[in-house]
């Protein structure tokens, strides 16, 4: 897979440049993330390139409370540039193209809300989104695309897929450093074992992932809701509902027989827990063997021998992809499991990779130095497609040459 990233460029322009900014809203209180950081430093080395450099991003869904206008988001990215992101509360008519114009080399500017646009999230093909209102208004104004929004180039939106139909375009450098790791438990050649650690509440998330990637695969560490199911696939009275509970019965009616048969025919590959830990009656970390366990309680973190068996595994292996905790690890009573886990990554002489959200918050919770690893993806779905090995609309939109599909005429 070929294209071209801001190395590429052949010279200062006007650059159009889709962000992923969005974030969980408190009020009316945006909460900083990860993104940020990330995308002010591909805004900042825009800006000193002496590039117009005009933004989009989204922010929640439509009929949600998170659906918000970005003022607020140029105004947290500002601190990360260190400098004034401008804003415009508008996306492609007459206010936005006024501002537009107005951005001089060394400037950015914020357009409103992609989502506020009618035709972003309509299902169409790449070409169809290029000949929508958004993309013949704004093409004209820029000399470049740029894509720098990994985490959500899994969809197929107009700002992901239709302006690189029409525009010249590039990968930004959060783009380019998440796919390329991302997608190295498939591409790349390990010599030693590679290791994934799967946890997290959704078996959609992860039971694809280890389809995909099982014969690459050497050992799998499980824990968390997906941990449990794949007990309950081993044979062990748990990874099912209790009165109060949804999280077990109606993933197992989907995923169950898959379970059943990847850790039949791999057995020697999956790692499930030895135990399992709970809140007593005192409101206290409890941990109870898995062997002859029924279950009558929620069960809310791996136990500690479970833990202390995963820990040399990790050690012994050349490559460790993490996706998912393997507890409540929010609460510090349920964190064991996973910060355990991830400070042995940390510590251990491997290639790691850590992905997803509630992963990489707990980097941040647990006081974890995110440089100790790898790369830390601040993605999800796309994260997840790019592991087993899906196609990525938004990626696949920025091909170069041979490698991209001849799109249809646009009218």
């Amino acid at each position: 897979m070929t294209y071209e990233t801001l190395d590429d460029v052949p010279a200062p322009g006007s650059m159009l440049v889709r962000l992923d900014l969005n974030s969980p809203v408190d009020g009316e209180e945006i909460r900083d993330n990860k993104r940020f950081e990330r995308h002010g430093k591909t805004v900042r080395r825009m800006l000193d390139a002496g590039h117009r450099v005009v933004l989009m991003a989204h922010q929640g869904r439509p009929n949600r409370d998170d659906y918000i206008p970005l003022e607020p988001h140029a105004e947290l990215l500002s601190e990360y540039v260190g400098t004034d992101i401008e804003y415009v509360d508008d996306t492609y008519g007459e206010p936005a193209i006024r501002a537009i114009r107005d951005v001089e080399p060394g400037e950015a500017l914020l357009i409103e809300n992609v989502r506020f646009v009618q035709d972003e999230l309509a299902e169409k093909t790449p070409a169809e989104h290029a000949d929508t209102p958004f993309v013949r208004s704004l093409s004209g104004e820029f000399d470049y695309y740029v894509n720098d929004a990994y985490s959500v180039s899994h969809r197929t939106h107009t700002s992901l897929v239709g302006f690189p139909q029409v525009l010249d375009a590039y990968a930004g450098p959060v783009l380019d450093e998440e796919y390329r790791y991302n997608t190295s438990v498939r591409e790349r050649d390990f010599e030693g074992n590679v290791t994934m650690v799967l946890g997290g509440t959704k078996a959609a998330d992860v039971i694809p992932v280890m389809e995909a990637v099982v014969d690459r695969v050497d050992d799998f560490l499980l824990g968390g809701v997906v941990g449990e199911l794949c007990l309950r696939a081993a044979g062990h009275d748990v990874g099912y509902d209790l009165e109060g509970m949804d999280l077990f019965d109606e993933q197992w009616e989907t995923y169950g027989p898959t379970l059943e048969a990847l850790i039949e025919e791999h057995a020697e590959k999956f790692h499930l827990p030895i135990d399992v830990a709970y809140e007593d009656e005192n409101g206290e970390r409890a941990e109870t063997a898995v062997e002859g366990l029924s279950k009558d309680r929620a069960y809310l973190d791996i136990g500690s021998e479970t833990l202390a068996s995963y820990r040399p595994i990790i050690r012994d292996s050349e490559a460790v992809f993490v996706k998912g905790a393997v507890g409540v690890f929010e609460d510090e009573r349920f964190g064991v499991g996973t910060a355990g886990i991830l400070e042995t990554v940390a510590d251990a002489d491997c290639f790691s990779v850590v992905g997803g959200g509630d992963t990489a918050r707990a980097l941040d919770l647990y006081e974890l130095d995110e440089g100790n690893f790898a790369h830390v993806s601040v993605a999800g779905g796309a994260y997840i497609r790019a592991l087993t090995g899906e196609s990525l609309p938004g990626v696949e939109a920025l091909l170069k040459g041979d490698s991209k599909p001849e799109p249809a005429d646009i009218v």
